[in-house]
């Protein structure tokens, strides 16, 4: 599979800028000019996770055409997952001192633990549960949705209702997860204490390592076969129903691929923020991530990893330095790029080579309907 120069310069700016932030971190002297914090490895980490979210939004939205509203729940069920595992690490050094039970089911006088946390003292055992748990629920959402032709803005309420849905849940203390308070107060992973720069920065790679990974899986199936007909799918669902495909089963295979992503982000992001609690699935953090994938480029990959990365540092200032008015900002920020920049900003750079190229060979560029592409990918993916 040839690669083109913008996922080389992604990748290049995802491994090679975490490798140089490690290096600035570790090797130099915190009183070096050039030395970089451990809050800003954890910050970056922060926004890697972030990235793997609005890539798993993208590849679901920018091309199948479903805009999820409901992505923060595979993203905390995932966090979840992570944080059983690191309760269960605890053990002994907790505030009660108890071997087994995490400190909020001791605070709440609970006496065993339940079934549905064995296993999670095992680090192999929680991994598998991120992966499992989150592509389960997307099964089995994505079945019935999609076998009964939900589409557009109906599926978009129902996936924000599943997430509110999991937070009015997970907000309770009977259902075992710590209630409104969450999950916090981690010791360590695998061994290795949270608290330590080598950690911080050990996490933050792994973050690089994952988003890369998940870049090149999403990359390699939307330039496949299949991915051809996903973006049949999304231009003209009816006429690839036509042509012979089964579109419930190509958006089933996305969406169940897209929300393991996610929870994959989700768990790499609770040990680096150090607690996980019911807001992680409110519906806001999944517009949010909509937001992301708007501004860089939907239908695009890394445009969804710039716009992350672009807004969250955006955020970052604005709730430090005028936090009233962030929420303002990211509301006009959608609505500018909604009316402005509909292909985000990488689309503003593929418009202008496109642009060029067409002025150097004297003539305007041609673009096929939506249904006329549909059906050439149909017909492509079938050949």
């Amino acid at each position: 599979m040839p690669v083109d120069r913008t996922t080389v310069a992604t990748l290049a700016a995802v491994l090679g800028g975490t490798a140089l932030i490690a290096v600035l971190n570790l090797a130099l002297p915190a009183a070096g000019a050039l030395h970089v914090s451990d809050f800003v490895v954890s910050l970056v980490g922060k926004y890697l996770c972030y990235a793997i979210l609005a890539l798993a939004v993208d590849l679901v939205w920018g091309y199948v055409g479903i805009l999820t509203l409901g992505h923060a729940a595979f993203f905390a069920l995932g966090g979840y997952a992570m944080g059983m595992y690191l309760m269960r690490e605890i053990g002994a050094r907790g505030v009660y001192a108890n071997p087994i039970l995490p400190d909020f089911m001791v605070f709440i006088g609970w006496k065993q633990l339940p079934w549905y946390w064995y296993g999670f003292d095992h680090f192999w055992f929680a991994l598998a549960m991120v992966v499992a748990v989150p592509g389960l629920l997307a099964a089995v959402f994505g079945w019935f949705a999609f076998r009964s032709r939900v589409s557009g803005v109906y599926l978009s309420i129902i996936t924000q209702a599943l997430t509110y849905a999991l937070m009015l849940a997970f907000f309770r203390n009977e259902m075992g997860f710590g209630g409104n308070n969450g999950m916090t107060d981690f010791k360590d992973i695998l061994g290795f204490p949270l608290n330590r720069e080598a950690t911080s920065v050990g996490l933050m790679l792994v973050s690089a390592g994952a988003l890369s990974a998940a870049f090149l899986l999403a990359r390699a199936m939307t330039r496949s076969r299949f991915g051809k007909v996903l973006v049949a799918v999304r231009d003209s669902e009816p006429r690839t129903r036509f042509l012979g495909y089964r579109p419930e089963t190509y958006k089933l295979t996305a969406w169940v691929v897209s929300a393991v992503i996610a929870a994959i982000g989700g768990a790499l992001y609770v040990p680096q923020v150090g607690i996980i609690n019911p807001s992680e699935f409110s519906p806001a953090n999944s517009i949010e991530a909509v937001i992301w994938v708007a501004v860089g480029g939907r239908g695009t990959l890394s445009g969804a990893i710039l716009g992350a990365v672009l807004v969250n540092l955006g955020k970052t200032w604005l709730t430090s330095a005028l936090p009233e008015i962030w929420l303002f900002a990211i509301g006009a920020l959608f609505i500018f790029v909604t009316l402005f920049m509909p292909r985000g900003i990488i689309g503003l750079f593929a418009g202008h080579r496109v642009a060029t190229a067409t002025a150097e060979a004297g003539g305007p560029a041609a673009e096929p309907g939506a249904a006329a592409a549909a059906e050439s990918a149909a017909r492509e993916a079938a050949g």
